[in-house]
Formats: structure tokens, sequence, C-alpha cells
């Protein structure tokens, strides 16, 4: 295996000036290294995730990254940047840029390395050092811990700092933190280093545990017992969050552990405090929270109504995805081998021939019909998740299963999901005897809450939302003419709105739900809904194209990308452009996507599979007709971006242009 830096990955003279060209002459050392098999798909998921959240870091350091299918070892590589390069870091440009790739299965021990070089980016005779340095072995050597700054401080590789020991005196006050982000490769163990070194200049006994790409270890359920406070810096869900139940919590972004953790430990002991004395119910729940976590409607700080009910619901949908491609899939591929009527076919458990194609096709189809069995209660199960933690499983997977008997559907998924937290959370604010907390999560709560939940969807609820669906539903399936291409518009301006954001989702589900008892009317909805969703991307690739000095020079790269992405119905795609340009991008890409969408309705265009793009146009009905809905579209996107752009006040560049502020932009 090889090192995870060498020379040949060091450019202590890095003469980019943007991050999109930093990150570009890096990759592509490491591609000439072998490391990276693709560059401009590499780049296209740098871009994403850089768009998920700037990577620049206090100290003049940044650190762009992700893990990527086109990586082939886990590899980093370094830049010195003498003019400095913006990568969205409150006190200005960095100077040390470090791209660090993974590639999608990356082993431990090499993620391991990759994290304690984040921890050591906090140590300044590091990072100085580094500035110092003008020999890119030596560079690289020091970047792998081979060579120790000029002071002999050494950190060993992989290992998690240990909290200050405790003097003779009073027994310090103490803190155990969890450092999370959706990568997990470089901002969870600078979190945690920033933590660390915070606590001991503050005397506080500080345990930080990181749940990372390399896993995590479990903070000694002892130190957690001990604990006065918690630390949760995260952007992404705490595993085992049950563990801190009752304690004071600080709950924040893994960033502002990075850039105030002094502050993060002063509002932690302002907590503690406020609990002792019974000041506030923030700081210490009334009741103990057997999922570990707060009341629903507490949140973190700053979230509104509308913020969480956006995120319970995009926990649901994200977790159903993997069940809607698996089972879509599957009877997509059982109709193309076996013809629509395989859905007539005996069970395979009774009959099954090795040698007949039809077999084949119907166990393929019965796989994928078993698949959809689980999307409404999936969806459920995890919208109550997200809203109570585990503790909602149980009634949000019952309260999703009584919804598929009745016939409630997609719609009744969702009341389900959102009772069955609701009801599990009204059950954590009750005052519990002590004598009763161990058998509340594992008894109390799923017995109670599946109960009222049982009765609310049967009795309540279920009844009318059946009925809603019903007649949803044979409206569907009687949809021509102008109403069909009213609701082909809505689907498509949702489509590509937010680009696989919440609105873009519920599209989407709304779509797969139809699937589930496919007719005419809820297939004609799929293929609108697939097709509007990949104009975004391919409308951006076309005006990449069309009109290239309108862009900057990683948007031009990235729009080569968006050709394929586009085609495979990943409006993910055009992400980059949007975060760049987002009132002339989005508009442009919703209007272009309404265009599809009606087109594809007015065709009559039917598709039985729920992903895939271009890819499954044999699966497609009237498929020409529906290419050319797609192709409007993308035109239409390209064209207005096109204007927009051209239209636009000279000042104003785009982010991350090559083209100099305040030179006229050709059209």
């Amino acid at each position: 295996m090889s090192q995870l830096i060498t020379a040949d990955l060091v450019d202590v003279d890095l003469t980019a000036d943007t991050k999109e060209a930093a990150a570009r002459s890096l990759a592509e050392r490491m591609a000439a290294a072998g490391r990276v098999t693709d560059l401009e798909a590499f780049l296209a998921d740098v871009a994403a995730r850089e768009a998920q959240m700037p990577t620049g870091l206090d100290g003049g350091i940044g650190i762009p990254h992700c893990r990527s299918a086109h990586v082939t070892e886990p590899t980093l590589a370094f830049g010195r940047s003498a003019e400095g390069i913006d990568f969205g870091a409150p006190d200005g440009p960095a100077d040390l840029i470090f791209l660090i790739a993974a590639p999608a299965g990356a082993d431990d021990d090499h993620l391991t390395i990759l994290s304690a070089l984040a921890r050591r980016l906090a140590d300044s005779t590091f990072t100085e050092a580094l500035r110092a340095e003008r020999d890119p072995a030596r560079a690289a050597a020091l970047i792998r811990g081979e060579t120790p700054p000029d002071t002999g401080a050494e950190e060993t590789p992989g290992e998690q700092p240990q909290s200050a020991p405790a003097g003779s005196g009073p027994a310090p006050f103490r803190i155990v933190a969890v450092t999370s982000c959706p990568t997990g490769i470089a901002h969870t163990y600078m979190a945690a280093e920033a933590l660390q070194r915070a606590g001991e200049e503050e005397g506080v006994d500080l345990r930080v545990e990181t749940q990372g790409s390399a896993g995590f270890r479990r903070i000694d359920p002892a130190v957690v017992a001990a604990a006065d406070a918690v630390i949760l810096a995260h952007d992404v869900e705490v595993r085992e969050k049950a563990r801190f139940a009752g304690k004071p919590v600080v709950d924040v972004g893994v960033k502002a552990a990075i850039n105030r953790p002094a502050a993060l430990i002063a509002e932690a002991r302002e907590k503690a405090a406020q609990a002792g004395t019974g000041a506030t119910a923030e700081a210490a729940p009334k009741a103990p929270d057997t999922a570990g976590r707060a009341p629903m409607d507490e949140g973190a700080e700053g979230e509104g109504f509308g913020t969480r009910l956006r995120t319970w619901l995009m926990t649901g949908v994200s977790y159903m995805v993997p069940f809607v491609a698996a089972g879509g899939l599957l009877i997509a591929l059982a109709f193309a081998l076996g013809g629509y009527r395989i859905s007539d076919a005996p069970s395979v458990a009774e009959h099954f021939a090795w040698g007949e194609a039809a077999s084949w096709a119907a166990l393929m189809f019965q796989t994928g019909q078993a698949a959809f069995g689980f999307l409404v209660p999936v969806l459920a199960g995890f919208i109550a998740y997200g809203m109570a933690d585990r503790p909602g499983l149980v009634p949000g997977f019952v309260g999703g299963a009584i919804a598929v008997t009745i016939d409630a559907g997609f719609l009744g998924g969702l009341v389900a999901g959102l009772l069955a937290g609701a009801v599990v959370a009204a059950i954590q604010r009750l005052t519990i005897p002590p004598v009763l907390r161990g058998i509340m999560p594992v008894v109390v709560i799923p017995l109670v809450s599946s109960a009222v939940v049982g009765f609310l969807m049967f009795v309540v609820v279920g009844g009318p939302i059946a009925s809603f669906q019903k007649a949803m539903t044979d409206w569907l399936g009687e949809l021509s003419g102008t109403n069909a291409v009213l609701l082909g518009v809505l689907l498509g301006l949702m489509m590509c709105f937010d680009l696989g954001g919440p609105v873009n989702k519920v599209a989407y589900a709304f779509a797969v739900g139809g699937l589930a008892t496919p007719t005419d009317g809820s297939l004609k909805v799929m293929a609108a809904v697939m097709a509007a969703g990949m104009v975004p991307p391919l409308g951006m690739a076309l005006a990449t194209t069309v009109r290239a000095r309108l862009f900057g020079k990683a948007e031009r790269e990235n729009g080569k990308a968006a050709w394929v992405l586009g085609a495979s119905f990943i409006s993910e795609g055009a992400i980059p452009f949007a975060a760049a340009d987002p009132l002339r991008v989005i508009p442009s890409a919703m209007a272009g996507g309404a265009v599809t969408g009606a087109l594809s309705m007015a065709f009559g265009a039917t598709l039985r599979a729920p992903h895939g793009g271009l890819f499954v146009v044999p699966l497609i009905g009237n498929a020409l007709l529906y290419v050319v809905a797609i192709a409007a579209g993308t035109v239409v996107t390209a064209a207005l971006v096109v204007l927009l752009k051209s239209r636009r006040p000279v000042e104003a560049a785009p982010a991350g242009s090559d083209t100099p502020a305040g030179d006229p932009v050709s059209a």
C-alpha cells in the first residue's frame, strides 16, 4: 500500500488563485500518481462537498475533501499559496491547502492517519513548520509524522489526545463531547482537537469521541456517567445518543467547535450550573430523555418548527430511497425481461425453472414487490426516528404498516410517522419514577405509543386519508388534457426548485408511491418527475458548452460532468452552479423543468422504473417524445441562464470565475 502523501503530491509554490483552481492543481497531481481514476468526476465530488459547507478553517488552512468512487486509495495532496486562497474561513484566505481524497471503501488504518493529521492542524508548531519548509520531500515527511517540528513535539498517528490530569485540588469540571461531520474525514477530528486544547487551557477534564469515517470508540460509560455536561458538535445524527440522557447538553454544528471551542465550554458550564439549580428546563429536561435527545419541540438552537419538520421528513425519505432504488429497478428489469404480464406469474416459491427467462423475471418482480412493501413503513418509521430517535421506530413502523393495510398510501405514511414521533415525544415529557426508567425504552414507550398510533390510524385519521388517497389515485388514472399538463408543470417546478432538497424529494416520493399500485396516471407522473429532474444539470451542461465565457473555469469543468449526472437523473449535478449564482440558475432550471413536465404529460409518456435516467429509455412509453420533452426543457434552461448571465452587471462575476473583475463578459 502506498504512502498517504509523497513528494510528488506536494506543491510548495501553489499558484492557483481560486479554490476550484487549487483543487484542480492538486487533483492533477493525484491523477498523475495513479490515485484518481477520473479527474473530472472526482472534482465534481469535491465541488459537491464544498457546496455543502465551506472547508476553510481559522489559521489560514483550507481542507477540501471528499469520499469518491474515483479514488483508488486514501490520498493527501498539499499546496502552499503565497497569496492565499479564499476557502470561506472567517479570518480570511488560506495559505496551507490540503486536498484529502478517500475512496468509497477506505480502510480504517488510513482514515485514522487522516484523522491524526486533521487534529495536528490545530498545532501552531506543526503549521508554522509547514510554512517554512521548502523541500517537498521533507514537507511530505512532516505531514506523515516522520519528521517532527523543530520543537521535537510529535504526535502518534491516530492517538486521541487525553484530557489534562486532575490536580490535587478540587475535581475539575468534566465534559464529554462527540464530534461528527458528513464526510467524517477532517472537520470531525479538527473539532475534537480544538475542544481538547481548549479544555486543557480551561482546566477542564474533557473527553472527546470522534464519530468519523474510521469508526468510533465509545467513551467509557463510567466517564459519561461522571460528566457534568455534554457537547455535541455534529452535522449528522450522533450515534447512540441515549448514553447522554439527562445531562446538560450543548448541541451545535461541527464548525462551531473548531472556531469557538472555549465559548462552547463556557456554555456547557453555564448549562450545568442552571441544571444544578433548576434554573431552566433546557439544560436538563424535566423528564429523562430515554432516546438521548431533547423533546422534539426544543431542537437545536435557532431552529424553527419549519426547519425541524423538513429535517424529519427528509430523514424518512432518505431511508426510503434505497428501497425505492432496489425494488423499483428490480421491477423494471423484470418487465424488460418478461414483459408486462410478468405481474401475473405464480409465486416463484411454488414454481421456478432455472432455465426459463420467465422464472427469473418473476423472481425479480416478486423480490422488487417485496422491497416496495417496505416503502411506507420505512418512511413512517424513520420520520418518527427523526423526531424521537430510536423509541419512535416501533410506533412509526406500526403506523406505516397500518397505512398500507387501510390503503392510505404515501400520505398515510407521512401522517403516521408524524403522529408516532409526536406521541413518543409526549410520553418522554412525563415525569417517570426512577424504578420505571429502565423499562421505558423497551416496554412502556413501544407499548403505549403503538397502541395510541394504532387507534389514531385505524379509527380517527386513517379513513379520511385513505379516501383522499383513493380519490387522488382515481384522478391520476383519469388524467388527460389540461389537468395532466398542469400537474406536469407543478411537478417540474418542484423537482427543480431545490435540486435534491426537501421539495424535490416530496415530488419524487409522490411519484414513487404511485408505482406500488401502478395505473396509467401514476406511470405518467413517474415519467414527468424523472424527466424534469434531469433538466437542471443537462441545462447547465449545455449552457457551459454554448456560452463558455459566461462561466468560470471550474464551472466549465463541472459542466462536463453535468452531462453524465443529468443523463443519470442526478439533479444534484446542478448544485455547484446554483450555489454560485442561485438567483439566475434556480429560476432557469425551474422554467425548464416546468416545460419538460408539461410536455411529458401532454405526450402521455409513462415510466415503470423509479430511477435510471436515459439508461432506462427502453422501459419508457412514447420514448421518442419523452426524449424530446427532456431536450426542450434543457434548451429552455440553458437559454435562460445564458440570457440572464449576459445581462448581469459587469462587476458581478460568477463565483470561481477566471474572468478578471470588472471585465465585460462576452455573450
